[in-house]
C-alpha cells in the first residue's frame, strides 16, 4: 500500500523544477494518470489552463486582447474540463479532493477553474482551498517564441 501521495501538475509547455511533481501534457494523460493511480492517491494537483493551439489563439485573440473567453473557439480540452473531471470523480465516488492549485496565465481560464473548484468545495460545506500560484518551471526551447512571433502565431483578430 502507498503511503506516500503524488503530486500531479498539468501543462503542456512548463515542466516544474521541483521533480516531486508528476508532469502530464493534456487532458488524456490527466485522466489517465487519476484512473492509474486513483484520486485519493493525490495529495497536490497544480493546472494550467490553456492546452493547446485553439485555446493558445482564444488566449491572444480574445483574452489578452478584449478580456473574454469563448469556449466554442477551443475544440481540445482545456484545464477547466479537468476541473469538471475531477469534481465528477469526487461526487460519484465520494472521494474528498486533493489540494488544487492554479498556474495558468489566462486569468479568465484561471478565474473559471478556481471557481468551480471552490464552488464545488463550498457545496460540500469545505474551506475554498483553491488558489492560484506561481511554481517555479522551464519551459523547452521549442515552446519559445518571442514576443512578436507568439503574436503572429496565435493573435487572428483584426488590426
Amino acid at each position: 500500500m502507498r503511503t506516500e501521495r503524488l503530486k500531479l501538475y498539468l501543462d503542456d509547455v512548463r515542466t516544474p523544477n521541483d521533480k516531486t511533481w508528476n508532469v502530464v501534457r493534456n487532458y488524456d494523460e490527466f485522466v489517465a494518470f487519476i484512473n492509474l493511480h486513483g484520486l485519493e492517491s493525490i495529495e497536490a494537483i497544480s493546472l494550467d489552463h490553456d492546452l493547446g493551439d485553439q485555446a493558445m489563439t482564444e488566449y491572444y485573440t480574445n483574452v489578452k486582447n478584449n478580456f473574454t473567453l469563448d469556449y466554442n473557439n477551443i475544440q481540445e480540452k482545456t484545464g477547466y474540463d479537468c476541473c469538471k473531471h475531477l469534481v465528477n470523480i469526487s461526487l460519484t465516488k465520494h472521494i474528498p479532493l486533493p489540494q488544487i492549485y492554479i498556474h495558468s496565465a489566462n486569468p479568465i481560464g484561471s478565474a473559471n477553474m478556481m471557481g468551480y473548484i471552490n464552488n464545488y468545495l463550498m457545496n460540500c460545506r469545505l474551506p475554498q482551498t483553491c488558489i492560484r500560484v506561481q511554481i517555479p518551471h522551464t519551459v523547452d526551447d521549442s515552446y519559445i517564441l518571442s514576443p512578436e512571433a507568439r503574436k503572429a502565431k496565435w493573435d487572428k483578430s483584426k488590426k
